[in-house]
């Protein structure tokens, strides 16, 4: 079926795909909308049940009472995802429930499903006993202001008679297992969440850390090699200095030394930095994939049994990065594959997506990459410096409904 769907052209451009932690978020707060949907579905009930005189006050005060309840629900639940306070909307909602029970004719199946509604929404943002307590608080008022039998069917009155007793009871028993289980439901949802998102905030640390000891250690190295020579260089130029004006042969010396010292340091410089510049081809093909796989995208990974020689495996290294992130950002793909060949003295890159979006674009497709020339730089310089050493980058459409990316590098090249 995927094969077929990329041979018929999209008229409109497929959604963006979502990571996992963005999806969870999503279904998150549908899942936490439950209150929302007890606040709604009893009310409708009973405007169905109703005559046409009696559905007045429902749709004059009823209805407009519901809407703003929902408001407010929603700006609790989005208080409870963002982590923030909204103790102002748990008060008014509580205000807005009661009044709508008071002015509105029904039994806990009907209006009284808003006291539960309202104790799902204020338990997304109260501690545990807090929580109990609303719970309760909201089931006993409902039950006073919305009491069995203010609507159709046997009432209060007639749940200790016993030819009711056996449909009362089961009818308010559901009720009592409904207006406790949801508030516990959002709860856990919630709780759900926040592990979630405790354990990416975790992940994007820890990058952070790696990022920053990396950088620490670059800077430890640099330090350590090239410290003691200028420190060295500072000393002669001193001598040299003062040398120059009672024995220019002696301060000639120690000009020569400071000139040894300083070619000497600069070689170790770039060395130390070309050697930070190298990346691991293998590590750098498995870091990427399990980017891609992370944001949504499944990746393919086809490597050559011969190994890449260091300064083509660097380049290639990069190709791989920006072309990874070009999916990631313009690109709605699902399947990606990166293939590695080496022949005739040259390394093959080829990077195949099918995140077409449409027709527009670079080689008749939009949104893949940089390498266009309407905006960034990253394709571009890439093709810049394979270019220097006899390489080529270009981009295109690959099969139907694909994108592709191919580097060619030849082995013996310099950066």
């Amino acid at each position: 079926m995927r094969r077929l769907a990329r041979l018929v052209p999209s008229v409109l451009p497929r959604r963006k795909q979502r990571s996992p932690v963005q999806r969870l978020r999503r279904m998150t707060v549908l899942s936490l909308t439950l209150g929302l949907v007890l606040a709604w579905i009893g009310p409708l009930g009973a405007l169905a049940d109703v005559d046409e005189q009696s559905r007045l006050p429902l749709l004059a005060v009823g209805v407009p009472g519901l809407v703003i309840f929902s408001v407010l629900y929603l700006r609790i639940l989005e208080a409870a995802v963002a982590g923030t306070a909204a103790r102002g909307e748990i008060a008014a909602s509580a205000v807005v429930a009661v009044i709508l029970l008071l002015t509105q004719d029904g039994d806990p199946w009907t209006w009284g499903l808003l006291g539960p509604a309202w104790a799902s929404g204020a338990a997304l943002l109260l501690g545990r006993s807090a929580t109990l307590a609303a719970t309760v608080g909201a089931i006993a008022v409902s039950v006073l202001l919305a009491p069995p039998g203010a609507g159709p069917g046997p009432g209060f009155g007639d749940m200790f008679v016993p030819s009711y007793a056996e449909e009362v009871w089961p009818a308010f028993g559901a009720y009592l297992g409904v207006a406790g289980a949801a508030p516990c439901a959002n709860r856990f949802q919630l709780w759900f969440w926040r592990v979630v998102r405790t354990a990416e905030e975790g992940k994007e640390a820890q990058a952070r850390l790696a990022v920053t000891e990396e950088r620490l250690r670059f800077s430890r190295d640099l330090h350590d090699l090239v410290g003691h020579s200028l420190s060295a260089i500072a000393v002669k130029s001193e001598v040299a200095a003062k040398l120059s004006r009672v024995d220019a042969a002696r301060a000639a010396g120690e000009m020569d030394e400071v000139r040894t010292l300083a070619r000497q340091t600069l070689k170790e410089i770039r060395a130390a930095v070309r050697g930070y510049r190298t990346v691991d081809l293998a590590a750098e093909l498995r870091a990427m994939a399990a980017v891609l796989e992370a944001g949504g995208v499944r990746c393919t990974l086809e490597t050559p049994r011969d190994q890449v020689p260091e300064g083509a495996a660097t380049l290639l290294a990069w190709v791989v990065r920006e072309g990874t992130t070009n999916v990631l950002r313009h690109s709605s793909a699902t399947e990606c594959r990166i293939a590695i060949t080496v022949r005739e003295g040259c390394a093959v890159l080829v990077m195949t997506n099918d995140g077409v979006k449409g027709t527009g674009g670079a080689n008749g497709v939009e949104g893949v990459g940089e390498v266009d020339g309407r905006g960034g730089t990253g394709l571009i310089g890439l093709s810049e410096r394979v270019a220097a050493i006899g390489g080529t980058v270009t981009t295109g459409p690959g099969g139907p409904g694909e994108f592709r990316l191919r580097a060619t590098v030849p082995l013996g090249g310099e950066r």
